[in-house]
């Protein structure tokens, strides 16, 4: 008899906090959040108190702000919007880097941006000759400083190829979807989205884990289609705690999803299935679909919850939750062997 055996991207069902006190009475919970949004101390359009006040009245539960190469301080947010662990600013510093390319006359500016979640201190861009140097040269740095490394908007600007991103090593995250309009998620002419180059980065063997987010920089413009509004893209954490070390821990780890819109209830892992339960609105249908190695369809459901027994020649398994007003939820990989 041949026994399949899973090996997990993302242990869902082993759901311990390294470093954070946990007890058998904290029971495990679902957190909303945003890992990429700025303020005037960079190219937003609102102070940071603004910004926060934003993300808590909507009922999100964390926010980081990633303001561009310069860290604002949380702790006066945290002391005035997070009374009782009912919201968390986590201080967070988009890298701002750029690799400058010249073709005969023609000169081309790349911008390789990237997040540090938590972390210490600031990380100045390191610069470099190509995108995967420049990737691996600021992933280097921030990781000396800690906090979680997220790869931001890969198709802005056309910047980075799958080829360039397999060649990096050391991010958690990478943004398959991001809100602001200008970032080219769904790719084109030829380039692949952001979500088929995290499934290359998946092929390629890498662990990496995917992110929706705002990249909110116009909080005054909600209804401006070319502004960069806040409420688009989020990421549901499951922890037993709101804080900062519970968080980045769980991103870590993988437990989370990325949301545009689709809600889940629950997702879990075994060394046979993946299983994903949808919490459905009443107005709206779902399609889900199973995915493996090079971004291929596996099995395609309509009803929840949904599950998907491995084989052991996929790869890796994912799911991508699309409903009916085509708004969608991804889940992380499972590693399978």
């Amino acid at each position: 008899m041949h026994t399949k055996r899973a090996v997990l991207f993302v242990a869902t069902l082993a759901l311990t906090t390294p470093g954070v006190a946990q007890t058998s009475d904290q029971p495990l919970r679902w957190f909303k959040g945003n890992t990429h949004a700025h303020t005037l101390n960079s190219d937003g359009d609102v102070t940071p108190d603004a910004l926060v006040t934003w993300y808590r009245e909507q009922r999100y539960h964390f926010l980081v702000i990633t303001d561009h190469n310069v860290v604002t301080p949380v702790e006066g947010l945290n002391a005035v919007h997070g009374a009782e662990q009912r919201f968390l600013v986590i201080r967070g510093e988009e890298v701002t880097d750029k690799v400058v390319e010249k073709a005969g006359e023609k000169t081309t500016e790349k911008p390789i941006h990237l997040n540090l979640l938590g972390g210490i201190g600031t990380v100045p861009p390191q610069g470099g000759d190509t995108p995967s140097g420049v990737l691996q040269r600021d992933i280097d740095a921030m990781q000396k400083a800690g906090g979680v490394i997220q790869i931001n908007h890969p198709n802005f600007g056309w910047a980075m190829t799958a080829s360039d991103l397999e060649a990096t090593h050391g991010a958690q995250l990478i943004e398959v979807y991001n809100g602001h309009p200008q970032v080219n998620n769904a790719g084109g002419g030829g380039s692949p989205s952001a979500e088929a180059l995290w499934d290359a980065m998946l092929t390629g063997g890498q662990q990496v884990f995917a992110a929706a987010t705002d990249d909110t920089h116009n909080v005054k413009q909600p209804g401006v289609r070319d502004a960069g509004a806040p409420g688009r893209g989020w990421i549901v954490v499951r922890a037993r705690q709101l804080t900062q070390d519970a968080i980045l821990d769980a991103l870590r780890r993988g437990d989370f999803y990325a949301s545009t819109g689709v809600e889940l209830s629950d997702i879990q892992a075994t060394p046979r299935a993946l299983t994903v339960t949808v919490k459905p609105q009443s107005f709206a249908r779902y399609t889900i679909q199973f995915i493996g190695r090079g971004g291929r369809v596996l099995k395609v459901a309509t009803s929840s919850p949904a599950q998907y027994d491995f084989a052991g020649d996929e790869g890796y398994v994912r799911a991508k939750v699309i409903d009916s007003m085509g708004y969608s939820a991804w889940t992380q990989a499972i590693r399978v062997k």
